[in-house]
Order: structure tokens, then sequence, then C-alpha cells
């Protein structure tokens, strides 16, 4: 037995994890909490370090290996530059630009990814792709961040969907769940762009295709059905199915309310999407994507459901009682635990990591 070589592509992570912590410690200066570092630049950014230079860091590398081509790399380097230029001194033009650059290589790496055999699961996270240009295009253009709320959401949402589509397309054989998903995925590009436009009608239509991505989930996925089972099966279930539980909030708000642009309201909608929904996700497939991506085993252990909790009753204590009601301590607590949660998954992350790589086979 020995020890698996890290490949040099994780290299390519390192940018991201300083998205990561980056948006983290802007969270903890728009929270009005102590922060480690106290920048309003990095306040400014907060939405955009996380969404695209920390977790479309982490998919356009994924999408990179499985796209096998080397220019593909370009888009996580270019993406991370992004990240790090964002949250330095640079002229934040520069980053925007090589955030733009960074999307649209993305979608680029989705070519040979269809040639490959025209699987609408790629379709689909290309046009999660193209919603993140929109996004880092309407950033470099001086756009205010709320405003790119639906683009980079669309961004992770499509992409996700497209990836659950991937995985779970055994137990949808033989039904519509492909051309439905399609259908979805159009229609909230669509309205998303709608949303920019004509905000009026734009949002309640954004909302409509939300809900009905939270339908398509809820009668396809095998969540549903996995989660009776045990051991890490469960645990993405799980996940999964209260992550999905999480974007009902957007969906509704943006469908009876319309576009939101600040207040708790805001609040709830993008950390409802972010963290109860994204950051569900990536803690559902972390020990499945990143030993794929890293060479390095991450095995389960039920240690992870305690952050998982954390993270659920967290944005309930923020959204359900501090945004709702009104109450600051309740969102500053519950934006601190959010934070607690995070750091917490990738400690027991990293621990069952380092804990088991000596006893993986070369």
């Amino acid at each position: 037995m020995t020890e698996r070589r890290i490949p040099p592509r994780a290299l390519l992570l390192a940018p991201g994890g300083f998205a990561l912590l980056a948006g983290l410690d802007a969270g903890l200066v728009l929270l009005g909490l102590p922060a480690p570092i106290q920048a309003a630049r990095l306040a400014e950014v907060h939405g955009v370090l996380l969404v695209l230079g920390f977790v479309g860091t982490v998919i356009a590398l994924e999408r990179a290996v499985a796209a096998r081509r080397w220019w593909a790399y370009l888009a996580p380097a270019l993406l991370g530059a992004a990240a790090v230029l964002l949250g330095s001194p640079a002229p934040r033009n520069l980053g925007s630009a090589l955030m733009l650059a960074g999307s649209a290589t993305l979608v680029a790496v989705y070519v040979p990814l269809w040639r490959r055999g025209a699987d609408v699961a790629v379709l689909i996270q290309a046009g999660g792709a193209v919603l993140a240009v929109g996004g880092a295009l309407l950033l470099l253009g001086g756009v205010p961040v709320p405003d790119l709320v639906p683009w980079l959401s669309g961004f992770l949402i499509l992409t996700i969907a497209g990836e659950r589509l991937e995985l779970a397309r055994v137990a949808m054989l033989g039904t519509s769940a492909e051309t439905l998903l399609t259908a979805i995925a159009a229609a909230m590009v669509a309205s998303t762009v709608a949303a920019v436009l004509w905000p009026l009608p734009g949002y309640p239509l954004l909302g409509a295709t939300l809900l009905a991505t939270v339908a398509w989930l809820g009668r396809f996925d095998v969540a549903f059905r996995t989660v009776r089972a045990t051991g890490l099966t469960r645990y993405i279930a799980v996940c999964l199915l209260a992550g999905y539980a999480w974007l009902l909030v957007p969906a509704s708000m943006w469908l009876l309310v319309g576009q939101i642009r600040g207040g708790a309201a805001y609040d709830a909608v993008v950390h409802a999407v972010m963290l109860g929904f994204v950051l569900s996700m990536i803690m559902a497939h972390a020990p499945v994507i990143l030993p794929a991506v890293l060479r390095r085993p991450l095995p389960y252990t039920a240690a992870m459901y305690g952050p998982v909790a954390l993270l659920h009753v967290s944005l309930l204590l923020r959204l359900g009682i501090g945004d709702a009601r009104g109450l600051q301590w309740a969102v500053q607590w519950g934006g601190f635990l959010n934070i607690v949660a995070v750091l917490g998954f990738i400690g027991v992350a990293g621990y069952s990591s380092i804990r088991t790589a000596g006893r993986v086979p070369a």
C-alpha cells in the first residue's frame, strides 16, 4: 500500500481556497462582527468571490478533468486568478475581466464534453455556464451585485441539476426527465435575461421556473428513495433533500414579491440559495467528486453530519428567526454559525482524508 500523490492540478484549488476564506471574512464584516481583515473591498465582492471565485473554480476544475484537454484548465486558473485580484487592492475591472474570461472558457470546456456523447446533462450545465458569463459581463459593466443574483444562482442551480441528471440517469430511464429538465433550463435562462430587461414580469417568471426545478427534483431525483439506505448513500440523500427544500425560499419570494434588492428578504433569498442549497450540494458530493479531482481518498464518516446539521440549524436561526422577525442578534449568530459549519466540514473532510490516505493502494 502506498499513498497516492496529489496531482499538480490540485494547485488550481489554492486560489479557490483563498476566495472561500476571503468570502467568509467578508461575511463577518457584512454581519457587523469582528473579522481578521476589515476591508470594505472584500465586502463589496463577497458574493462574487464565493460563487465564481470559490465554487466556480471547483466546478471548472472538475469539468476540466472530465474534458481531458490541457486548455480546459485555463478556466479554473482564470477564475482563481480573478478571485485573488478581486480580493486585493488591484483594479477591480482587471479581476472582473479575468472572471469573464474564466467563465467564457468554462463554456468552451462543455464543447468537447458535448461532442463526446451529445449528453443533455452537459447541455444543461453549459446553460448554467452561459449564465455565469452573463453575470461576469454585468459585473464588468458595473451592474450592482443584487442584480447579479439571478445569474449567479442560475449558474449554480443548472450546473447542479445537470450533475444530478448525470449521476442519477439510470433511475430516470423511460421517463420524461431529460425533456422536462431541458425545457426548465431554457426557461430559467430566458427568465434570467428577462429579470434584467423587464424586472416586473421577469422575477415572477424566474420564481416559477425555480419552483418547476424543485418539482422536477422531487419527482425524478433518486434521493427520495436512497434516503432510506445507509452510510454514504443516505448521507448524500439527506444533504440533497435539505438543499432542495431551501430552494423554495427564493422561488416563492421571486414569484410572489418580485425583485428584491436589499433588506432581510434579500438576505433570506441569497443565503437560502448559496448556503442552504449550494453548500448542501457541496457537502453531499464532496466524498464523490473531490477524490476524482485530487486522486486522494475522502471517505465518508458519520461526523460529516455534524457540520451539515449545524449549517441548516444556523440557517433556520438566521432566516427563520432573524430575517423573518427582524432580530439582528439572530442574523448575526446564525451567520457566524454558518461560517463555523463551513470550516467544520473542511476540518472533518480533511481529517477523514488524511487518516485514510496511507491505506489507499496506488
